[in-house]
């Protein structure tokens, strides 16, 4: 038999305990590179549970966008306010213009004057110096018109007092504006009475009080003044009612011009009423007080 049975134990030469160093080799290195693997699943799975972690990063949500502003509708006003501001500012402009033009320059026509020829009462306006006006015809206007208006500064608060209290009692009812206020209505604005006409009168007598000297107001006044059915200014008048120039006027002539300066086409300067007689001899005699005074000293000679 060979020598290679089986023992009986069932384990030969090729047993378990006979295996070849190269077969125990392979095995053995199987399980340490088992063994390896393990260890290092474990030692990996120990290091990641011992290490916390990370808490998660908060979210931020998005801030929601600012709602935009309302669009803001123009204001319907503002259109209108803006051409108001400019007709104001031009009226400004206007006014001043227009006095410190006629300082010097005649004024030609006047919106009475154009009210008047459309009515049918024709014009005759004839405009001249202040020194080829008579000067008993500028101290008479001044005795009759406006007392103080060598003193006043375009108003006479005194005389103002007075007529609201005789108006307060009386039907009749009493002026007192100065010959600067008269001339300021005569020339820049319409005859109607008006408490806005009257503001604008205030404000032009004194734009006129500013610009102009005594002398140039008298003389603006005297030339464009209503004295009678279509008649304008003193040589006009002179000639409508006596036929010769303003210059050549006499004391009671010209007394009887500045009496019926109230209502010049109501009262007639020419063969006159008792009424104007008489008014016309008072004037006369203040107007002389006038002259020796020194009416000359304020009024173009």
């Amino acid at each position: 038999m060979s020598d290679n049975k089986d023992d009986g134990t069932g384990q030969g030469e090729d047993g378990a305990e006979g295996l070849s160093p190269d077969i125990m080799y392979d095995q053995t290195g199987e399980d340490a590179a088992k063994r390896h693997e393990k260890n290092s699943h474990a030692f990996t799975s120990d290091d990641s549970a011992s290490e916390p972690e990370p808490e998660p990063e908060p979210v931020v949500e998005p801030e929601p966008a600012a709602a935009a502003a309302p669009t803001r509708k123009p204001d319907r006003l503002n259109p209108f306010l803006r051409w108001a501001l400019y007709l104001v500012v031009g009226f400004f402009i206007f006014s001043i213009l227009s006095v410190a033009v006629h300082r010097f320059v005649p004024v030609p026509v006047t919106i009475l004057m154009l009210q008047r020829l459309a009515e049918g009462e024709g014009l005759d306006h004839r405009w001249v110096s202040a020194g080829d006006i008579s000067p008993h015809l500028k101290a008479a206007v001044v005795a009759a018109e406006d007392a103080k208006f060598c003193t006043h500064s375009g108003f006479d608060f005194e005389a103002i007092e007075k007529a609201q209290t005789y108006n307060a009692t009386h039907r009749k009812k009493r002026g007192a504006s100065t010959i600067s206020q008269q001339t300021a209505k005569n020339v820049f604005l319409w005859p109607s009475r008006s408490w806005v006409r009257k503001g604008f009168e205030v404000y032009y007598t004194g734009l006129i009080e500013v610009m102009w000297p005594k002398d140039r107001i008298l003389e603006v006044y005297l030339n464009s003044v209503e004295w009678g059915p279509g008649v304008y200014g003193a040589e006009s008048a002179s000639r409508y009612w006596f036929g010769k120039s303003a210059k050549d006027l006499t004391r009671a002539e010209a007394a009887r011009l500045a009496a019926i300066l109230p209502s010049p086409r109501k009262w007639k300067a020419a063969k006159s009423g008792k009424y104007v007689q008489k008014r016309s001899g008072k004037i006369q005699a203040a107007a002389r007080t006038f002259q020796n005074g020194g009416i000359d000293l304020c009024a173009a000679d």
